[in-house]
């Protein structure tokens, strides 16, 4: 079934009643951001990377809104995330980042996954199992060309260039590399990194080049060659820090106000009193808490987060809990917050990378950190409500 059959129907009003925390994703935020990435790479296949979860949106609902806007290959990180994804796309090209997993060359076969290979080792499992299928297997064969993590170097990379018959068997449906330091456009790496990629695709002449990450498509064309591959800027996160982010955001997170309660000047509050009223104050306790992803680094002795609740922000009181996080909303009118309202974690007033700054990190660790516990709630002319 097309995205465009699926109809937007709201989850039932118990479901919502009951849930402690909701994520509402938006999926035409989604379509636009490929869109706007395919605008930016005109001459290049634009792929999508939906690796954890999509970033944490949902796999099944995010790759359908992507097929429908023209995405036909995608990137997963293992085996088990390209399973899911060939459920929910059968006719997707699928590629596989973290390799050839040992001793698993028959599953990739079964399900149509294209390993990215990085190794001899690697090489060497997927020729034998092409030999036993008695056919040519398609995968990417990925250099590293400045990142020390994955890919073929050194020596290993040498004889591959030198000598294809260590190829026999192997369908070589793109030549790939990852850039490290993308995100900082001016950092020499990206220049080296280059040059040594352009020098490893010349060796594959007729063979489909992928280097471009979401920041790597807004370096420039030279980087962009047969197909780009983004995933952060699918989902709306910053290509460049401290420059104007070109994508939609596709995330709300809220939270539920549990109980609101003053307390008197001198109370202290959540766990290593490490919060102290400084007169009387007035606090919402919100279910959610560092299982469901919303860091212990942004507790108020920390990183300090804040929350957007009966109009204007709330600043974290104390620790953040497992399952629980204290506000201080004083300042909030009478009447304004009441149990059962919602807090936005992530929204329109606290952006995901606020949230990420705040708690010392990145947006890509943010999104893929919302947890299980929230109810998932996909919205656009593209999406089907889902159940978490």
């Amino acid at each position: 079934m097309s995205p465009t059959d699926l109809k937007t129907a709201p989850a039932p009003s118990s479901d919502l009643a009951s849930a402690g925390a909701i994520l509402t994703v938006d999926l035409d935020a989604v379509a636009a951001n490929y869109r706007q990435l395919q605008s930016y790479a005109p001459g290049a296949e634009v792929a999508g990377v939906v690796k954890a979860n999509a970033y944490g949106l949902g796999l099944a609902p995010v790759v359908r809104t992507l097929a429908d806007a023209g995405c036909k290959t995608f990137f997963v990180a293992d085996a088990t995330e390209g399973v899911a994804l060939r459920a929910a796309l059968p006719e997707a090209t699928i590629y596989v980042t973290n390799g050839l997993a040992a001793n698993a060359a028959g599953a990739y076969r079964g399900h149509g996954l294209r390993p990215c290979l990085a190794s001899l080792g690697e090489i060497k499992d997927w020729r034998r199992e092409a030999k036993a299928a008695g056919r040519r297997l398609p995968a990417a064969l990925h250099f590293d060309t400045g990142m020390s993590r994955l890919g073929l170097i050194g020596e290993e990379a040498a004889l591959v260039l030198a000598d294809r018959s260590r190829l026999d068997g192997i369908e070589v449906s793109l030549v790939m590399s990852h850039l490290a330091c993308s995100d900082e456009a001016g950092h020499p790496l990206n220049a080296r990194q280059l040059a040594r990629f352009k020098t490893i695709r010349a060796a594959f002449p007729g063979t489909p080049a992928s280097f471009a990450n979401s920041s790597g498509i807004l370096l420039g064309p030279e980087y962009h060659f047969d197909l780009v591959r983004p995933g952060y800027g699918l989902y709306g996160g910053t290509p460049f820090e401290g420059k104007p982010n070109p994508f939609r955001p596709t995330v709300k997170a809220e939270a539920r106000v549990l109980q609101v309660r003053d307390v008197a000047e001198g109370e202290t509050a959540g766990y290593g009193a490490t919060w102290e009223a400084k007169g009387v104050r007035r606090l919402a306790v919100l279910s959610v808490g560092y299982a469901d992803g919303y860091f212990r680094r942004l507790s108020s002795s920390a990183g300090g987060g804040r929350v957007w609740l009966g109009g204007q922000y709330a600043p974290v009181a104390g620790r953040v809990s497992m399952d629980l996080l204290i506000v201080d909303a004083t300042g909030i009118p009478e009447g304004k917050v009441r149990r059962g309202d919602l807090a936005e974690l992530i929204g329109p007033h606290v952006s995901l990378d606020e949230v990420a700054n705040r708690a010392g990190t990145i947006g890509y660790e943010v999104l893929t950190s919302l947890g299980e516990r929230y109810k998932r709630l996909y919205t656009g002319k593209t999406a089907a409500a889902a159940e978490s």
